[in-house]
Parts: structure tokens; sequence; C-alpha cells
């Protein structure tokens, strides 16, 4: 270990401080209590230490004159010395005369010309230093192997010479194998020698005197050491090494004793830098072995017995000190900007104290050293930025096992660390007003934390300060001990002016508020800094010290109010109370949860308070609702191009009843039970408001409509009914807005379902059942002139007068006319729901009046066609292709019975014996059991033919209809309806006497075309009778089959399989066809009338009751 200079004074130690501050040594404990007691400064400002080294009575520039005499003149002789006896480069970026050097330091330390002179004289009086170039042989890497063995001894020898002893005794150009050892005069050095190895490690120091740097080149040879030995030893190695024998001859060559070259460096001190660390090539001789390794070397220019008279006394570590406090107070001053010092020089600073540490010979240790003092101190009262103690922290760490300081810099650097602690942590409890939360002073924080952490890492502080030291509980005492000084600072800003409640209130409710941003920033901003920095939660440190702080001072405070309770009082204590929610919601982000918060029910204290705050919002928003209503002129509203068909008081109220629920939002009850109680008084109001409302319209339609003409009174009243629609929209919603759902899961536990219930939607439900009421109400005192004209429209366009003057199409006009100016205009008016509203009764009422009308009459065929298509046209007119009623509303029962009623009375007499024949083919279809028998045919239908074929089986399980219990029956055949094959005649088959299960066997062919097989009804009618001789026949069933389905009819084939079918008989039911009421109620129609004739005859004979 290479030893540095010890002997540090404490004359001259004051010249480490500010100016006008002393240092006096202490002990640890003393020195605790002055730093804890030091004043804190504010960043961004000219700090100024209230400290005083003279008494107050001397004159300042007396005082300036004697430091100036004592201390920077000697510094002054120092730093001149030194550009005097200049050695090497500097590693800056330029490298600077003599004279820019004297301009420099003049201008640094604020001297004369004069002054500069004088003691320029001095100097160069002075006598010259020793001049030493001080080595370091560290160690050498693949060296060439001399030895037979393929390894080397290796030692070094180490000399300055001046260049004409280099070039003496041989050619000027020819490379001389021993400069060094040839060498007659200079100094001449050696390392130790290093056994057998290629890589020697020698890590030893020398210094080399020198007189003169242009003509000097400091000279390194490496030589491998040869020792006389012994044949024997000589013939072992040739047995152990049979490979070196060629190497051994050329040793038996040389002289005993003679030592190999193994290269050279040779450096022009000139070219020089101060210090160098670098590895160099080792030069051959020949260029037989052109590579022979590399050589690592240290260089530093040193100065050896400086005048002694320059420093009066102090050591060069203390006189860097000074030098180095100087030059960056003269480089502070000189800054621009505002932006604090980084810890960078001038180029001409920064060289000079290159130059001073290495011609004193302190070590990159002791330099970094003075450097954190230096700092340390300057942090305290100037502009610092903390990156320039991180930086020289880190070095210090860097240092600490290579080097070892004396005894008094161990004691300065340990004062120095546990100082700056103490300092920093008084920073720390300041931090809201050092540090505050700008995006250019929080990072400051973060590294004055960074830089606290790291003195606490480093194993010098570890070293020197053996005492236990937690910075995480020291930062977290400082964090609480600043937390509660501003608390108490912040209260005494906002103490109330007079002993006034509202005042009191008004006092706390600023100081709570200065709370809540400090709780804010200490979560959203500085956590992050002291987190990232020194692991600490300071969210949480600071939240569980305000919280118990606030607490305290609202509970005092809150009984100095006690029983003065009133409306005004309760108001300015619901901005307190909402500032208290959002702290205490603050509370989600603790990291750690343990004792309970002090705030935590603090809504308590807000009991007597909060029937105020309900009274208070209902008032509020009955008044906001009274005066919307007032300036209301029932007119809908127009926002942009898209109309709105309620008016503005509809708007205001919902946005009246927003507060209420935001009021519930804002006092987040935490107490379950008071919260259902507070809901229960909320919904309450809001439905009182509601009700209010709703008569506050009705009265003010009636004060509009007094000198209103019809039509801008009906308006208004679909105005007014869009706004009760509105209103009862808004209060649909209420119950999302209140989050009654979220209220229902808090009060399980103390509520019951039945009486939650019964309580809070049977309240809601009431006052919607009274506005649907309101609103029906209304609808139908528009719906009421609607119904009377309609019934007029319908009755003049069916009566009898009128029947024959115009055509249907025609008869209608005028109501669809009517119903589409009407319905336009309601549909302007009317929100969607009230118009859906309306048309509803409308539609059951056209509906009723139609079917009113309908039985007026019963067998004009042009009147019931004229109410089908009215009907058909209300239809589509109160659907509207879908933007109307639905046809699932449409299609009611009374509709359907009263459009089927309308169909048959509308259809010709053909028609209804067509549906007629089509009902009694389905009949056959449905009927099961053969009750009256069975026949059975075999039916094909022949298109190239147009020839119908049919074959009578048999027919089975016939009644007996005589008097012998059997019967004679045979099948009657005939084509219906008689009006579409009325040129074809009935058959008949022959009679089978006595015979219940008669077999027939007989075929019939009727011509008929393709098109009277597919007409509506066509099938064919098969009676079965009973053949009497005195008397009509008597009937034994009948039976339809439908020629649609008969083979040959439906498909396309020309001969197609005869198809076989068994027809069940059956009787007809007397009175049961509606269709023949409609044919009887046609006197006038003789085919008709004929028909129904037939028909009736077969009922009378149909055992069918």
């Amino acid at each position: 270990m290479v030893p540095v200079q010890d002997g540090a004074s404490t004359q001259g130690e004051n010249l480490l401080l500010p100016p006008k501050e002393t240092h006096t040594e202490s002990t640890g404990s003393t020195r605790i209590r002055q730093r804890q007691s030091s004043p804190a400064r504010r960043m961004g400002m000219t700090r100024k230490l209230n400290r005083k080294d003279f008494k107050d009575s001397e004159n300042p520039e007396e005082s300036e004159k004697r430091r100036k005499e004592k201390e920077l003149k000697p510094l002054y002789k120092e730093v001149l010395y030194t550009i005097t006896h200049i050695l090497g480069k500097t590693h800056t970026k330029e490298q600077y005369s003599a004279k820019q050097l004297q301009d420099y330091i003049k201008e640094a330390f604020s001297m004369t010309e004069d002054e500069h002179k004088t003691l320029s004289e001095k100097v160069q009086s002075m006598l010259a230093p020793v001049y030493c170039l001080m080595v370091t042989v560290k160690q050498a890497k693949g060296i060439l192997g001399k030895d037979i063995s393929g390894y080397s001894d290796p030692y070094c020898l180490l000399s300055i010479l001046n260049e004409d002893k280099e070039s003496h005794g041989g050619p000027p150009n020819k490379p001389q194998k021993a400069v060094v050892r040839g060498s007659a005069k200079g100094q001449v050095l050696q390392t130790t020698i290093k056994k057998q190895t290629l890589n020697p490690i020698w890590d030893e120091t020398f210094k080399l005197e020198f007189e003169e740097v242009p003509n000097a080149n400091f000279h390194i040879e490496m030589w491998d050491k040869d020792e006389e030995v012994s044949l024997v030893q000589k013939f072992d190695e040739f047995r152990t090494n049979i490979h070196g024998l060629k190497r051994m001859i050329k040793d038996a060559k040389k002289e005993k004793g003679q030592d190999d070259f193994l290269g050279n460096v040779v450096l022009k001190l000139k070219d020089l830098y101060c210090t160098e660390d670098t590895w160099y090539n080792l030069e051959p001789r020949t260029e037989t072995y052109p590579d022979r390794g590399r050589c690592h070397l240290q260089l530093k220019f040193i100065h050896k017995e400086r005048d002694e008279t320059l420093s009066a006394g102090r050591t060069p570590y203390v006189n860097y000190c000074g030098i180095l406090q100087q030059f960056v107070q003269a480089h502070i001053s000189k800054q621009q900007d505002s932006n604090p010092w980084k810890g960078e020089l001038c180029g001409e600073g920064t060289a000079l104290l290159e130059h001073y540490a290495n011609q004193n010979d302190i070590s990159p240790f002791l330099q970094d050293l003075a450097k954190w003092v230096a700092y340390s101190k300057l942090y305290q009262s100037l502009e610092v930025d903390s990156t320039v103690l991180f930086k020289q922290l880190t070095s210090i760490e860097y240092h600490w096992d290579q080097q070892e300081l004396p005894y008094m810099q161990k004691q300065e650097l340990g004062d120095s660390l546990h100082g700056f602690l103490q300092y920093g942590l008084c920073l720390v409890s300041k931090y809201r007003d050092i540090y505050p939360p700008t995006p250019k002073t929080t990072p400051r924080l973060h590294t004055l934390l960074r830089v606290l952490v790291q003195i606490c890492k480093t194993r010098a502080f570890q070293k020197l300060n053996p005492a236990q030291f937690d910075l995480h509980v020291e930062v977290t005492d400082a964090v609480v001990n600043g937390t509660d000084e501003w608390f108490n600072i912040k209260k005494g800003l906002h103490q109330p002016m007079t002993k006034d409640p509202i005042e009191t209130i008004s006092a706390l409710s600023r100081l709570i508020g200065e709370v809540q941003e400090d709780i804010r920033l200490s979560k959203d901003v500085w956590n992050k800094v002291f987190v990232s920095a020194v692991q600490l939660d300071v969210f949480t440190v600071v939240y569980r010290k305000l919280d118990s702080l606030l607490a305290d001072e609202l509970r005092a405070t809150l009984s100095l109010i006690e029983n003065q309770m009133d409306q005004p009082l309760a108001n300015s204590l619901f901005p307190v109370y909402l500032t208290l929610q959002v702290i205490h919601k603050d509370k989600a982000f603790l990291q750690k949860r343990g004792k309970l918060l002090q705030l935590t029910s603090f809504h308590e204290d807000f009991r007597d308070a909060l029937p105020y705050w309900l009274n208070k919002a209902f008032s509020t928003t009955m008044e906001r609702v009274e005066k919307a209503v007032q300036v209301d002129q029932l007119q809908p509203l127009q926002t942009g191009g898209v109309p709105i068909k309620h008016s503005s008081s509809a708007v205001d109220i919902a946005a009246c009843l927003h507060p209420v629920a935001q009021l519930w939002e804002q006092l987040s009850w935490p107490d379950p039970e008071e919260a259902f109680m507070l809901m229960v008084k909320l919904t309450e109001d809001v439905c009182k408001i509601a009700s209010t409302y709703c008569q506050m319209l009705k009265a003010r339609v009636k004060e509009l409509s007094v000198d209103s003409d019809r039509e801008s009174a009906i308006k208004m009243l679909c105005v007014v009914v869009n706004d009760l629609e509105h209103l009862h929209t808004v209060l649909t919603r209420l119950p999302q807005q209140l989050n009654w759902a979220g209220l229902r899961e808090r009060t399980r536990h103390v509520i019951g379902d039945t009486q939650f219930q019964n309580t809070l939607p049977s309240q809601l439900q009431h006052t919607q059942s009274a506005l649907n009421r309101e609103i029906r109400s209304a609808v139908e005192t528009l719906g009421k002139k609607l119904n009377t004209d309609i019934e007029t429209h319908v009755r003049s366009m069916s009566s009898r007068q009128r029947l024959p003057s115009r055509s249907t199409e025609d008869a209608v006009a005028p109501l669809m006319k009517y119903l589409e100016k009407e319905l336009k205009y309601m549909n302007e008016n009317l929100v969607q729901e009230n118009f859906n509203s309306l048309l509803t009764p409308l539609w059951i009422n056209s509906v009723k009046i139609l079917h009113q009308v309908s039985l007026q009459e019963d067998s004009n065929l042009v009147y019931f066609q004229r109410l089908l298509y009215t009907l058909q046209c209300l239809e589509q007119c109160f659907h509207a292709e879908g933007n109307g009623l639905s046809l699932e509303t449409l299609h009611t029962e009374e509709y359907k019975t009263l459009r089927a009623n309308l169909t048959q009375n509308s259809l010709t007499c053909n028609e209804l014996i067509e549906k007629f024949f089509e009902r009694k083919v389905w009949e056959q279809k449905v009927f099961n059991g053969e009750k009256y028998g069975a026949v059975t045919l075999i039916t094909s239908y022949k298109r190239s033919e147009n020839k119908l074929h049919v074959e009578v089986l048999n027919a089975v399980n016939l009644i007996p209809l005589d008097s012998n219990g059997s019967s004679d029956p045979f099948v009657q055949l005939s084509l219906e309806p008689r009006h579409v094959f009325s040129q074809v005649e009935p058959r008949s088959t022959k009679i089978k006497n006595c015979d219940l299960n008669p077999l027939f066997e007989e075929s019939f062919e009727f011509n008929i075309s393709l098109n009277q097989c597919q007409s509506p009804g066509a099938c064919l009618m098969v009676t079965v009778l009973d053949h009497d001789t005195l008397r009509s026949d008597d009937f034994e069933g009948e039976a339809f089959l439908s020629l649609k389905g008969v083979p040959g009819v439906g498909g396309g084939q020309n001969n197609p399989t005869p198809a076989q079918i068994r027809l069940p008989l059956t009787h007809p039911k007397p009175n049961s066809e509606n269709t023949l009421k409609l044919l009887e109620a046609r006197k006038g129609e003789r085919e008709a009338q004929a028909f129904v004739k037939l028909r009736r005859q077969r009922e009378k004979k149909s055992q069918e009751i």
C-alpha cells in the first residue's frame, strides 16, 4: 500500500470553510446537537449561515484585508510557484500558457496588478524544487522466455537520460541493446527479480530526479537474469527439457553471468502528462522477436524539496483545500444563470489543481476527500447540485480499500459525513418548503436522499461512525417532526380573527384544505421520491401523523360550537365535512394497516348538522323548480337542428334533482342503518319535488291557456305531457343514481328485504303511479276530440244515403286525411312514449266504432266492403310501416273478431259458398271416428282427357234406418260448388237392399277442366242415402273430398296412379254454420236462398244436435 502524507495542521483549516465561518473539533454528541440546531435554508435562493467569527464592531474591510494577508496571499504564492515550475501536460481539453494561468489566478484571488507583481518577484527568488518522475512499475505480460525452461527471470532498470547521453558510443540510427545498463552517468534504479515467469508483477515505485524536461527521456529496460550454474545442473536441465538444446548451446557461447535483453520503453518527458497510467509495448533490439510483450507503468511528475517558506507550516493537503475552495467560489460568483453549480470548474482552474496535486504528490483519495469536505460545506451556503456530492462519495468509496488515510483526515472525513447527515435530515424535515413539488426541485430532493443513503452505505461511514445509525428511522423521524412543525405553522396562519362560530369553522376549513393538498402531494409526488431513494412510504407516515393532528384539532374546534347549531353554521360545516371525506378516502392508499385511524368515525361529529344539510338541499331544489316553472312558456326547446319536445322546466328539474344524488354521494355516510334512513329522507324529498312540479305545471298550463286559441292550447298540453314523461324517466333512473343496489348490500344485515322494498321502492312507485295517472289523464283529454271526429267520419262514410254515390276509396279519403293531419301534429309535439300512449286508446276506440257501425247492417255487401277497407286503412295508418304501434298491439281480440266478421260480410254469395265447402273439406280432414260409417273411393284425374275418374268401392258400418233394422243404401256423387260445376250432373250408384256394408264397385267419369278442379272450394260431395219407395230417401251421411288432392290434379302426370281413400261419413250440426246465416240474410239472392234451403233440409235429417 502506498502511504499518503500526513501532517494536516489545525492552522489553515478555516480555509475549507465559507467566509466568516470557523471550524472547531468536538465530540460526536456535541456535533449532533449543533447540526440539529442549524437553520434550514431554501433551495433556489442564496443561502447564508448566521455565524460570525469576528466581533460586530470590527470593520469588514479590515477583516477582509487581514484574511487576504493571512490566508489568500500564501495560497497565491503556492499557485504561482506551481505555475513557475510546471511539469508535464494536464488532461484538460486544452493546454494553457503560464500567462493564461496567471491571469486566471489573479482574478480568482482578486489580486491587484501590484500585489501580483510583488508576489511573483518573491516566488521567482525562492529556491527551485527538485524535479522528479515518480514511476510505479506495475506488471508485464507476454514477455520472452530466455531460459531453457521457456521462462525468464525478469527485472527492470529505470533511468532518465538526456539525448546526448543516449547517442554516445554507437551509430545514431542503430538500436542500442543496453542504453541504461551501459550508461556511465545518470541515476539507475532496479526492480526486484521475478523468478521463472512470463507475466511478472512488481508494483514497485521509484522516484527519478532530473534537471530539465526538453531533452530528457525516461528509459526502462527489462532483462532476464542469468546466474552461473554447475555442469551437473546444466545436464539436469537438458534431461528434463530436451527441446532447450538449441538455447543451451546459445548459452554456452555467452559469457558467464551475462543477462539477456528482453525489451525496453523510451518516453520523452516533454510529451508526458502530469500523470500517466498506460500499457506500453516493449521494443526489441532487432527484428528477430518483434513481439516482446507489454509493460504497465504509472508515471507522475512531482516536486521534492519545495521552498519551505511557501507554506508557512501548512501541509500541501490543507493548501489544496484552500486553493480548491477559492477556485470554486470564484467560478460560482461568475455564473450568469441561477442554476445550481454542477461541480465543474473552468479549464485553467482544473489544470492548476491537477498540477498542484501532482507536484505535491497528493493522492487521488486525498483530492476526493478535499472536494467532498469543500463541496459538502459549500452545499450549506451556496447553490450546489446534489449530484456533485454523490460523485465524490462514489470516489471516496472506491479509494477506501486501496489507500489508508492519515488519522487527521479520517477524523475530518467522519465528522464531515456525520455532520452532513444531520444537516440533510434537517433539510428533509423541511422538504415541503425547500423542495416544492416542481419538476425542477423534486429531483434535487431525490438526489439528496440518495446522497444520505450513499453516506450510510459507505464503508468509511460505517468504520468511522461505529454507533448504530438507522437512516430509515432517522428519515421517518425527520418527516414526522417536520409534519408536526408544518401543521402548527399552518394552524397559526389560519387562526380565526374573532370568536364567531362561522369564522372559527371557516378557519378550520382552510386548515383542512391545506392538509388535503399536502396529503395529495405526498401521495402523487413526494412518495415516489422517498420510496425510490430510501424505500420509505412517506405518504403513510405523513397521513397517519396528519390524521392524528387533524382529529385533535377537529374535536377541539367543534367543542367550541357545541349546542349552537343552526342553518348558517351547518352550511359552513359542509365544506369541512367534504374535505375530510376526501382525506378519509385516501386511506385506501396506505401500505400498512396498523392501528385504527383517529378520523375513522369523524362523521359522528357532524350528526347534528345533517338535518340542516338535507333541509338546505330540499329548499334550494324546490326554489329552483318554482323559478323554472314560473319562467316556462311551455314551448318545445330547440337545440341546433334537433327538436326537443319538452320545455325548459323539464330540463331544469333534471338538473335540480342531480344535486340530491350528488349530496348522497358526497355524504357517503358510513353507518348502514343511518345511511338507510338518510336515503329514505332523500327519496321522500325527491318524490315531493316531483309531485309539486306536476301540480305547478297543471296550474301553469291553465294560466297560459286562458287567452290562447285551441291549437296553441293543445300544443301546450302536449308539452306538459312530454314534461311529465321526462320527469317519469328521471325518476326511473333515481335508484341507479342513488345506488340503491349498493345500499341494499350495505344494509342487508340490519334492514330486511321486506322493510327495504316497502320503504324505498314503494315511495318511488307511488309517485310514478301518480305521474302515470296525470299523463293518462292528459292523453285522454287530447284523444277525446280525435275519437269524436273519427266516429263522425266513419258514420258519414257508411251512411246508406251515400253508399251508391261514390267509391269506397273516395268515401274513406276524408277520414284518412284527417287522421294523417292530426297524428302528424301529435307526433311532432309528443315524445314517442306519449304518442304511443295516445295511439293505443285511439286505435281501440276506432275498432269499437267500426264494430258498432257494422251491427247496423246485416246484408249490404257494399256496406261491409267499405267498413273492411276502412279497417285496413286504419291499421296501416296506426302501424305507419313499423314507426307507430306494433302489430301485436294492433291485433287485439276485438280487432280479429271484427276483421273476420267484416271479411265474411264482404264476400259475394258464390264466395261464401266456396268458403262453406272449404270449411267442410277442412272438417272432413280433422274428423275422427266412423260414427255414421264410411265410404271407400278410388279417384284419379287424366289431364289429357279432362276427365275425373271416381270408383265407388263400398260403404261400411252404415246406420240402420229401416224398420227391419237394415237399410237400402246407395251413393250419390256431386261436384260442388254448383256455380263452378253447373254443367255437371250428379251421379248415383245402384241401390243395395238390406245391406249395412254394401259393395258397389261402380265407376264414374266427369268431364271437367283442370281449372275447375283447382278453383276455390272445388270438392266431390259424397252422400249416402237410404232408399224409400213411398217417401223421400233417408240421410245416412255425407263426406267431402277436395279435388286438389286427387292424383293428377295437383301433380303434372298425364296418367297418374289412382288413389284409394276411405272417407268417414259425417252429419252437419244444425245452425252451426255462420256462412249459411250470412247467405240466408241475403233475401234477394235466389241461388243463395236455394243453397241455404238444401243445407237446412239436410240439417233437419242430421242426427247431430
